[in-house]
């Protein structure tokens, strides 16, 4: 005979089983205060302050302010099992990408300027210590793997050139925040899809 199973009891003991779970979760969270405690501080903090809008936030870490670029390894990895790039290529880009800028990809002077300026070929041959016709070699190869665009400005009043500035593709070397890349970023790089249409991971 087959034994009665009260569905009612176990889907209860199941939600007070989540519910003890959530409230562990939430002290977890906020170093063991629980979720009732912290309710009556704010209450206590409004009736101290009359009422106003009171924001409540942690301190911003110093380490928030470090500047970092993340490789996709996935996509590293399956560029340099695949031969993507050449020795010259690889080089070159564990060597610029320290002047991305957040956010934009750009290739910047100065990472830590907020009118940071994009830096030319001839800037970045400089710092690298290397041949101008070396780097425009490197970049107009990265250029059509997809890897690097080239984005022209407005020509300058009495100068015949245009200023640019070269931005690295986000699916290789990123710095910024993976789940947030710039809209104008995408659209840099979006017709440049297709040439890496085998790599793993697209994060547009």
């Amino acid at each position: 005979m087959s034994k009665k199973v009260d569905f009612t009891e176990a889907e209860r003991n199941a939600r007070l089983r989540d519910f003890e779970n959530q409230k562990e979760d939430f002290k977890e969270k906020h170093n063991g205060i629980d979720e009732q405690e912290l309710e009556k501080a704010l209450n206590t903090l409004n009736q101290a302050t009359a009422g106003k809008n009171v924001y409540v936030a942690t301190k911003r870490s110093t380490q928030s302010k470090i500047k970092f670029a993340q490789f996709i390894q996935d996509n590293w990895n399956y560029a340099l099992e695949n031969s993507y790039f050449t020795d010259e290529e690889m080089l070159f880009l564990l060597r610029i990408q320290r002047f991305l800028q957040f956010k934009s990809n750009c290739i910047v002077d100065d990472i830590h300027s907020r009118s940071a300026v994009p830096m030319t070929q001839k800037q970045i041959a400089e710092r690298l210590n290397t041949y101008s016709s070396q780097v425009s070699k490197i970049v107009k190869s990265l250029t059509n793997k997809g890897i690097i665009v080239k984005a022209e400005g407005h020509k300058k009043e009495g100068v015949n050139a245009r200023t640019y500035a070269l931005f690295l593709n986000p699916n290789l070397i990123y710095s910024g925040e993976r789940d947030n890349v710039e809209v104008t970023l995408k659209t840099l790089f979006i017709q440049e899809k297709i040439k890496l249409k085998d790599f793993p991971v697209a994060l547009f």
